[in-house]
């Protein structure tokens, strides 16, 4: 019985469509383990049954053909993901219709139904299984009435053997599907939240992010009174490195300045982009040295070059500020350092300015 690791978030068979193109193939390997190992319990009734040759060649059609037939059929299908959920509806009623073959044989019967109505649960189309047991049911009861509803519910040992691969090997196969599932999903939530930790253009700390470690910087200073500095950096005249260079230049700029600071601040500091041209670091040392650090960033600034625009020069803007003593907390931290940025672009730009009157 077929497996699926896929999930459709909606009910709806055009989103299926698009989401599970591939649905068919990753089906076809369960579906023809699946059924071919259901066929040694059902074979195993069938010979303690004494079954005329109808009901092998339906055991056989069911489970060595159809998987095969399921394929091609959504292979060749316009909509493979429309035409694989009705081939999952059909693998239930497959089911269903054996059930009366072995005369509700107790264990087979059961783990036949059980097997179908879970590979349905784990495709994560939502309420197929749902809309797969009707058809199962009417399979039952239509086999059945052709059958005589003949019964007999006793498992031999033979028989309870015969179910031992299936209930195994598919149980492992679908446990393998499912650690990989797993696994891939753990991959896609670490590469999110490294998505989510740092900017897609520059490689520093996003700002929600940079705020989060910020905070437990700036928490750590107000308890122990360790140094602590913030610098605002902005890029001096930077709407018009876009307007006369365009965006992708612009760009090219906003990664150099990010790989200078990168190459500049000392261990135990935090750097992130906090708006499109302003850049915003808190590192855990003294005003005094933070100024150095900055001045570091300015100069490396004025050095860079851009390949394919030789001729375009930029330069930063740069305002450092420490921590109040009273009634501090990160926002007033931050507009310290703005005030001191600002005195910066006031005074000409290409500049540092302290914010020396915190503490007032």
């Amino acid at each position: 019985m077929p497996a699926i690791r896929n999930k459709a978030p909606r009910n709806d068979i055009g989103d299926a469509s698009s989401r599970l193109r591939d649905l068919h193939r990753r089906v076809y390997r369960f579906r023809t383990l699946g059924m071919g190992l259901g066929l040694l319990p059902i074979a195993a009734v069938l010979t303690e049954l004494h079954a005329a040759w109808p009901s092998w060649a339906w055991a056989i059609c069911c489970c060595l053909l159809w998987p095969h037939l399921a394929y091609l059929s959504a292979a060749r299908g316009k909509d493979p993901a429309r035409v694989e959920i009705r081939n999952l509806m059909v693998d239930s009623m497959l089911a269903g219709s054996l059930v009366p073959l072995m005369q509700f044989n107790l264990l087979p019967s059961v783990m036949l139904m059980t097997v179908s109505t879970a590979d349905k649960i784990n495709a994560g189309v939502r309420g197929l299984w749902l809309r797969a047991l009707p058809g199962m049911f009417l399979a039952l009861l239509a086999m059945g009435a052709v059958n005589g509803f003949a019964v007999r519910y006793p498992t031999s040992t033979p028989v309870l053997l015969a179910c031992l691969p299936i209930m195994i090997i598919h149980t492992l196969a679908v446990s393998a599907s499912g650690y990989q599932l797993i696994r891939k999903v753990q991959k896609q939530n670490a590469r999110l939240d490294e998505l989510r930790r740092h900017d897609s253009l520059t490689g520093l700390e996003s700002r929600g992010h940079w705020q989060e470690q910020v905070g437990t910087l700036f928490d750590h200073h107000a308890s122990t009174g360790a140094s602590a500095s913030m610098l605002l950096v902005d890029v001096d005249w930077f709407k018009s490195i876009n307007d006369q260079h365009g965006h992708a230049t612009g760009d090219d700029v906003l990664r150099g300045i990010a790989g200078v600071i990168r190459a500049v601040i000392p261990d135990g500091s935090h750097a992130g982009r906090v708006g499109g041209d302003e850049f915003a670091i808190a590192v855990p040392v003294a005003l005094f040295e933070a100024h150095s650090i900055a001045e570091r960033i300015r100069k490396g600034v004025d050095t860079l070059q851009f390949p394919r625009k030789p001729p375009l020069q930029c330069s930063v803007s740069i305002g450092i500020a420490e921590p109040a003593t009273a009634d501090a907390d990160l926002r007033g931290w931050m507009e310290a350092a703005d005030r001191a940025l600002y005195r910066a672009k006031a005074a000409g730009r290409n500049r540092v300015a302290a914010r020396l009157d915190v503490h007032a």
